[in-house]
């Protein structure tokens, strides 16, 4: 051990809690360990009752302790997402010791819908947050006094973190690393994660292009990174660019094995993505327009029309994407 104080992370669990939400985190931790985080993390598992609890997989987790004697400084405190969090948020003692943990840590968050704990224990009040896309405009509804964004992967708001869905609990980790010991660490460990290094914060939860993998090297590495920047220059040459091809071999490519050219394939995907946006949030249809890359309002209604026939403000009545309107002479819906 090194001659200096580890940071102490306590990771809140309870039964029907999601697995990948206490794993990521601490996985990742226990890597940046390995190299060379100074000082150290030290991660401790706690329960309400300090027992063995079931996940929502099935699978158990055994913690380390009981919350309620949790004593000390702590340096990050999370709270994980799951399906037993509805039940955790109201555990008026599980919601007294975590409002008593976060008076004595450094930082505190949640992963997916942890958040709704952190909320109804007060402690996300006036805070900027995020959670899973599906749940936000329930958490917003639930908790007024909580600024809900779900559109970000994660974000921070002064001391207090929060992360969207499962997987993004990594790119919080990563945040909090690089925060801690910076980049060059983080990229260490998100190398031995073999992941993104790191996902920013404010890139859309949902951006993805509903077809299978085409299964070509060259149109599988296009469709990853326009999914990851949508509001990017994704013009047919920005893209030839940078696979290394000319604007026409990857036009006959697209064709090959979309059925579809790459414009057209990137506006669906940024449609898509934004009809993610308009039914699981209320961002303003001006702000989800500008995050997917289609400019503005006007532009959005337009491209909600084309390919669903219906306009925003209808859209985002709904709780379900409808399916494509089929054009004529279209063969995929990307067309």
């Amino acid at each position: 051990m090194r001659g200096v104080p580890a940071r102490r992370v306590v990771i809140v669990a309870y039964d029907g809690a999601q697995i990948l939400d206490a794993a990521s985190p601490a996985g990742a931790l226990e890597i940046a360990n390995s190299h060379g985080a100074d000082p150290p993390y030290a991660v401790e598992l706690v329960t309400g009752k300090g027992a063995t609890i079931r996940t929502s997989s099935g699978l158990q987790l055994a913690g380390t302790r009981r919350i309620a004697t949790v004593t000390g400084r702590i340096d990050t405190l999370l709270v994980v997402g799951g399906a037993g969090a509805e039940t955790a948020a109201h555990d008026e003692a599980m919601l007294a010791q975590l409002r008593r943990l976060a008076g004595r840590s450094r930082r505190y968050g949640s992963v997916c819908t942890g958040a709704f704990v952190l909320a109804a224990a007060g402690l996300l009040d006036h805070k900027r947050v995020t959670t899973h896309w599906r749940y936000s405009a329930l958490l917003a509804d639930g908790f007024p006094a909580v600024e809900v964004d779900a559109a970000p992967l994660y974000i921070r708001d002064g001391n207090v973190y929060t992360s969207a869905g499962v997987t993004s609990a990594l790119d919080l980790t990563l945040a909090l690393v690089e925060d801690d010991h910076g980049p060059a660490l983080a990229r260490e460990v998100a190398r031995e994660l073999v992941t993104y290094l790191h996902r920013p914060a404010d890139q859309a939860q949902l951006s993805v292009f509903v077809s299978a993998p085409p299964g070509n090297r060259v149109v599988d590495d296009l469709l990853r990174y326009v999914t990851a920047n949508l509001g990017a220059d994704l013009s047919p040459g920005a893209l030839a660019a940078r696979a290394g091809i000319t604007p026409r071999h990857l036009s006959r490519l697209f064709g090959t094995h979309l059925g579809t050219t790459p414009a057209k394939a990137v506006r669906a995907t940024r449609t898509e993505a934004a009809a993610h946006l308009a039914i699981g949030t209320d961002l303003p249809l001006a702000t989800i327009a500008r995050r997917c890359g289609l400019g503005t309002a006007a532009t959005l209604r337009h491209a909600f029309l084309d390919r669903y026939g219906v306009t925003g403000d209808i859209l985002r009545k709904r709780t379900d994407i409808p399916p494509p309107r089929q054009h004529h002479g279209a063969q995929n819906p990307g067309a």
